[in-house]
């Protein structure tokens, strides 16, 4: 009991001390002792009736209020939002909240939860192309603001150099707590994470490599070991890169990501950025969500990554409808190691690390899966195995890591190492900048492997380093880690929205990967829908600068209902099994940057657009006012089911009854177009549309369109879930939203 208490007391002083450095001593021997240790709360409160609250010292007021009454209450206060929430993260005890709960403008408290991130060709590979297409019209991006939650920035890397780079818009009013290193590139950088502290410095990568994916300016000769070399860019080299660093080794805490996102909006970012997440939750639960519905409110356009929990359904993060929810492919390009067996076989897999003197020659080659430690080559398994001089056969997974388990192998004095993925990741294939030569085959080349090194007492093996691939044939297909849907916390909406380039993508890194002292440009290539999510960003960036009357739903509708449903070689994309990828994986297909730019039509929403779709998921007045910040009555609300929502895509649960939505599109083509409906259909259910042809007559009218659906005559196994696509078709373009359905009794 007596050690229980020391160590609640020792934790409360810490974890004062760290929230406020000029607690007293006096004060933390009073806070020491409470019935039991406090914890980091947030904290949602209403407005105080028939008030207006003027400033930011009267809402803080407002806050303390809330607080024990004992001495100094508002040291108990850690952060104060004014835009993302009407709420305050305060050190409380369970008893306190109790008492808090019991006074008037109480809505909701919850201790903070720490959510994880989600960890060059590309624009080429999505059709942008200097002086031509989309970076012409936009002007690259010019005059628009990203904002990144992430790791922090490396700011004198070159791809945050500002050559040509305009000065930032004057509505800027962002801060830089670098002492030298922001500019016209990089015009704002700033620390929010709690268990940090100095300038917001990126000790890990990630968001570095976020960063100069979205908007990294032009920087030749951009490579790793010499692999995948050439002109570094990311998606939108004119925009201004704004970094909120929330993240650090030990993960990022929700307090600080709401906190950076409160910033974020008042600073007046015009994309909002976040590789980063946890799992399905409720929206009024869910901190990004309701950061999110805050800056779409301001005309901020927010981008998520999916998760990287695939290839699982219901595994996604980042669900609420009005954010762009990304998930991750592959692209065209491979940096190609093959193992080269001693029956001739070969097997394609990948590694950024290719030595040059590493000799192409047959060598022995050994299965270090004689028992399952040893088989995933965890740290000193291999001590008691003779692996001298070898080419080793390591099992993907366990709690080391690719990189590591090769550093196992070097240690026990093996020569090389092919690596075999989980059977769950099967083709989805990753170049890491391994310690010594090796290559990382696909789980079926790893059985086959596994097959000829049983088959024979003199197994031998070569790996042959060819380097860079483009043009590969299997190129886009959905990364085996991609989470997946369907939607858990709103089963009628479809996500994720898109996917795009996630796997093995070269991008800025605060230091040298490959040992190269001197080197100024450095980068490195990671794997994750944390790479997708800004890929997307910098996309809706471009589509910003060069509409910027659209609102972040139509820039979302043209993202979507533009997307492409076929690989480079004219077949449709497939997943990590090399099997048609399901709408759960595709959602509306892959990013088309080109295509975006003139969608014709788009399903547009206002933020008050989402209170009845908010009202008809069964939340509370309170709970909607958590997420909307107004007073919220659903009883004098029309509620509408999820599918009902006026979004790019239909997600519908269907029994023995008809089920009718509207949806309305806005003319952003030609003012005098026409539009005929074409039905692909889903197995086992009858679709319908009225009227199935659509004229517009000037620009930015709107039309509304009725859809119904109804199971047809043909048996489908109940719970099954089927999919298909209607399309309005004009001579110019084609408008895709695509369904799903669940087939229930």
């Amino acid at each position: 009991m007596a050690t229980n208490l020391i160590m609640c007391v020792f934790h409360v002083m810490i974890c004062m001390l760290l929230s406020s450095p000029l607690i007293t001593a006096k004060y933390i021997a009073i806070e020491t002792l409470p019935k039991s240790c406090l914890q980091t709360y947030i904290v949602h409160v209403k407005l105080p009736r028939g008030r207006v609250l003027a400033d930011s010292d009267e809402l803080e007021r407002w806050y303390i209020s809330f607080l024990p009454g004992d001495e100094g209450p508002s040291t108990r206060l850690v952060r104060t939002f004014r835009h993302v929430a009407t709420a305050f993260v305060a050190k409380l005890t369970s008893e306190e909240v109790k008492e808090m709960e019991k006074k008037e403008g109480f809505i909701s408290a919850r201790p903070q939860k720490k959510l994880s991130l989600h960890t060059t060709h590309s624009p080429s590979f999505l059709g942008l192309h200097q002086n031509l297409g989309l970076w012409k019209i936009s002007n690259y991006g010019e005059g628009v603001i990203i904002g990144l939650l992430d790791t922090g920035i490396a700011p004198g890397h070159p791809s945050f150099d500002d050559k040509d780079m305009p000065p930032p818009p004057k509505k800027w009013k962002g801060q830089c707590e670098f002492s030298a290193g922001c500019n016209n590139k990089l015009i704002g950088a700033r620390n929010f994470a709690s268990d940090t502290w100095g300038p917001p410095v990126d000790d890990y990568g990630h968001g570095t490599h976020t960063a100069s994916t979205a908007a990294g300016n032009f920087v030749p000769g951009g490579n790793v070991f010499g692999m995948a070399n050439g002109t570094a860019v990311g998606m939108a080299p004119r925009a201004h890169l704004a970094m909120y660093k929330v993240c650090s080794d030990e993960g990022c805490y929700e307090a600080d990501i709401l906190a950076a996102m409160d910033a974020a909006i008042e600073d007046g970012v015009h994309v909002m950025s976040l590789s980063l997440g946890g799992g399905s939750i409720d929206f009024f639960d869910d901190i990004i969500a309701i950061g999110a519905f805050a800056a779409i409110q301001k005309g901020i356009f927010v981008s998520c990554s999916a998760g990287n929990s695939g290839p699982f359904d219901g595994s996604l993060s980042n669900e609420a409808p009005w954010i762009l929810t990304v998930g991750a492919s592959t692209i065209d390009r491979r940096i190609v190691a093959t193992a080269v067996l001693g029956n001739k076989d070969e097997y394609t897999g990948e590694s950024v690390f290719q030595p040059s003197d590493f000799p192409y020659e047959d060598m022995p080659l050994i299965d270090a899966g004689g028992n399952v430690t040893a088989g995933l080559c965890e740290p000193g398994s291999l001590d008691n195995i003779d692996v001298k001089g070898k080419i080793v056969l390591c099992q993907s997974g366990g709690w080391t890591d690719p990189i590591d388990k090769g550093q196992t192998v070097k240690d026990a004095g093996g020569a090389a190492m092919i690596l075999m993925n989980k059977e769950r990741d099967a083709y989805t294939t990753i170049a890491d900048p391994h310690v010594l030569p090796a290559t990382e085959v696909s789980y079926g080349a790893g059985v086959k492997i596994r097959v000829y090194i049983s088959s024979t007492s003199t197994p031998r093996a070569a790996i042959k380093f060819r380097g860079t691939v483009i043009g590969f044939p299997s190129a886009l297909t959905v990364a085996s880690f991609s989470s997946r849907g369907p939607s858990l916390a709103s089963p009628g909406i479809l996500k994720p929205d898109i996917v795009g380039p996630g796997v093995n993508i070269l991008a800025a890194w605060p230091e040298s990967v490959d040992n190269y002292p001197n080197e100024n440009a450095t980068f490195n290539m990671i794997s994750g829908t944390s790479m997708s999510c800004p890929h997307l960003s910098g996309i809706a960036a471009l589509l910003k600068s060069a509409h910027p009357d659209w609102s972040p739903a139509a820039i979302k509708s043209a993202i979507m209902t533009t997307a492409s449903q076929l690989d480079s070689a004219g077949g449709p994309i497939e997943d990590e099994r090399h099997v048609t990828a399901d709408i759960f994986a595709l959602g509306a297909g892959h990013v088309n940057p080109s295509s975006a730019n003139d969608p014709g039509l788009v399903y547009d929403l206002q933020p008050e657009d989402y209170i009845p779709y908010l009202c008809g998921l069964g939340y509370t007045d309170d709970e909607i006012e958590t997420i909307v910040q107004k007073s919220v009555s659903c009883s004098n609300i029309t509620s509408v089911p999820e599918a009902q929502l006026n979004y790019p895509s239909f997600s519908v649960e269907l029994g023995g009854s008809t089920k009718t939505y509207t949806r309305t599109v806005t003319n952003v083509g030609e003012a005098n177009s026409t539009y005929s409906v074409e039905i692909i259909r889903a197995k086992g259910v009858d679709v319908g549309v009225e009227p199935c042809t659509l004229s517009f007559s000037k620009v930015n009218q709107k039309m509304t369109y009725e859809i119904r659906f109804r199971k047809s005559s043909t048996p489908v196994v109940n719970g099954t879930f089927v999919q298909g696509a209607i399309v309005w078709r004009s001579a110019k373009r084609a408008v895709r939203s695509p369904i799903s359905v669940k087939l229930v009794r």
